[in-house]
């Protein structure tokens, strides 16, 4: 390779875009992300990084930064909706050497934004579309404006321009569940929350755990609805958010109680896709793999993209190349954990007396055989 310095032009600067430009940027690479907001701010609510995420973070030298303004779960428990009784609880950090981070998004967004060279992220800029050629490839914004790289990352999330203009218009599959989301302030809620908590029930299930220390808590419920707008900012009826989850446990009725301002999203399923790069463009995270919210694996998944892109790239003569081998060394993972958030969805929804029966025997009588379903995940 010549001395000059490649670039890269990524598309999104959402948890995917800012880690891969981060990423690259550390391995030498001239970064610049295009983010369509008009600034990177206060969006979003809370999210899961088990050990896996930890260790891309750490690789990227931001987990020391992420980690103390997040809350490291000592557990993930399952319990019954109706009622609160504990089914099943997998402790967590020691197992897989790295803690289990609940992160406000906006703190993780703001940690590797902050990490990034003054410069580096270009707001109110929408990608449109990209072009390729022999010399690199080019990042065309929604303004009509046209910037020349080395490397194009589409890194725009679920609604991807650059994943369109590569592989054409999708049609997803609607789930028929709709997930909300919420963060409410701690003391609004005492005692509601000390660890990660999937409370169970027949055709809907609910996740809390802490954030920011434990000064606020977070909550997402995943319900069958017929509600088809896709994205994660669309704003939520709070009253309607109670009545979904009428009657259950105590302590997730006050946190729902303290809910001003939720927002959900329709969830839509999306096989994986055929190749993820032409030329020298290519697509991480969402764009890439959209991941149901019930394995809490999105914002990992788009870390260990971008982990993994930039050691892929690193001193690559053959840019395309690199892509192709990229998406093959990473397909069958993120198969494998947007497979299992799908189960998730079966798995949680199930009420039924002989389903608690078993799942109660199991932790009575194999204690490890939950935390050892996920060592392929967290290990990895």
């Amino acid at each position: 390779m010549s001395g000059r310095r490649r670039r890269v032009l990524v598309a999104g600067g959402g948890v995917g875009g800012l880690a891969a430009a981060l990423a690259l940027h550390r391995a030498g690479w001239e970064a610049q992300v295009f983010e369509r907001a008009a600034e990177i701010g206060e969006v979003g609510a809370g999210l899961q990084l088990g050990a896996n995420g930890w260790r891309a973070l750490d690789a990227l030298s931001v987990a020391g930064r992420v980690e103390a303004g997040a809350f490291a779960a000592p557990a993930i428990e399952m319990r019954r909706g109706r009622g609160g009784a504990l089914l099943a609880a997998v402790p967590l950090g020691a197992r897989w050497g790295a803690p289990h981070l609940c992160v406000h998004r906006a703190d993780l967004v703001a940690a590797l934004f902050s990490a990034l060279p003054p410069g580096a992220v270009r707001t109110g800029a929408e990608a449109a579309g990209y072009e390729t050629g022999p010399g690199g490839a080019a990042l065309r914004l929604a303004s009509g404006e046209t910037i020349e790289g080395d490397l194009v990352i589409g890194a725009d999330g679920l609604r991807s321009r650059i994943r369109e203009a590569m592989l054409g218009p999708e049609a997803p599959r609607f789930t028929g569940f709709v997930a909300w989301r919420a963060t409410v302030p701690a003391e609004a809620a005492p005692g509601a929350a000390a660890c990660v908590t999937a409370w169970t029930g027949a055709g809907r299930h609910a996740v809390t755990y802490p954030l920011r220390g434990g000064r606020l808590l977070n909550f997402v419920g995943l319900v069958r609805e017929d509600w088809r707008k896709e994205g994660w900012t669309e704003p939520g009826d709070p009253a309607a958010l109670r009545a979904l989850f009428s009657g259950w446990a105590p302590p997730l009725a006050r946190i729902l109680a303290a809910v001003e301002a939720p927002f959900r999203w329709a969830l839509f399923d999306r096989p994986p896709l055929p190749r993820w790069s032409d030329g020298a463009a290519v697509l991480l995270g969402d764009a890439a793999h959209p991941m149901l919210p019930s394995l809490a694996q999105g914002a990992a998944q788009a870390l260990e993209d971008a982990v993994a892109l930039a050691a892929r790239l690193d001193r690559a003569a053959d840019v395309p190349a690199a892509l192709r081998a990229h998406f093959a060394a990473r397909i069958g993972r993120v198969t494998r954990v947007q497979a299992e958030a799908r189960a998730n969805l079966a798995r949680f929804h199930r009420d039924d007396p002989v389903t608690r029966l078993g799942i109660r025997a199991i932790h009575r009588l194999a204690p490890g055989w939950f935390a050892r379903r996920l060592d392929w995940l967290y290990a990895g």
